[in-house]
């Protein structure tokens, strides 16, 4: 089934230079690139899109991280993307994913891991609004 996930190449996936490297392994998986925005996330958009941690000690240097350079929003499309793109990523901790994934290859701990996607359909559907309201 053809769905949609949100994607945000983070702060380190910029400032590394890694983004095309990054776009790249989506397309080759037959991803279609259905939006694309740079953004720079505010401090408002960040407590709504890390609402769930937001009670944790780890949340304003989350906050911190995200804001702290513009960052490449994207909305990809295509045959069970959400899943997909989850298995590409690896896990969450940079340094639990096995090499061969994104993280597992470009990212370095936990909060430094390249890449957020939409861990759902219901979430995607949320993020796609929050971060491209226009659509």
């Amino acid at each position: 089934m053809s769905e949609e996930t949100l994607i945000i190449l983070k702060p380190d996936c910029m400032t590394a230079g890694i983004c095309g490297a990054v776009i790249s392994r989506f397309e080759a998986e037959g991803f279609e690139i259905a939006a694309a925005k740079v953004k720079q996330l505010d401090d408002t958009l960040l407590k709504e899109h890390y609402s769930h941690v937001a009670h944790l000690p780890f949340f304003p240097e989350i906050v911190a991280f995200m804001s702290s350079v513009p960052v490449v929003v994207l909305l990809l499309k295509g045959e069970s993307v959400i899943a997909r793109v989850r298995d590409l990523l690896g896990p969450t901790n940079s340094l639990e994913a096995p090499k061969g994934t994104i993280r597992g290859d470009l990212g370095t701990d936990r909060m430094r891991n390249v890449v957020h996607a939409s861990d759902s359909p219901e979430n995607a559907l949320i993020e796609k609004k929050r971060f491209f309201p226009e659509l």
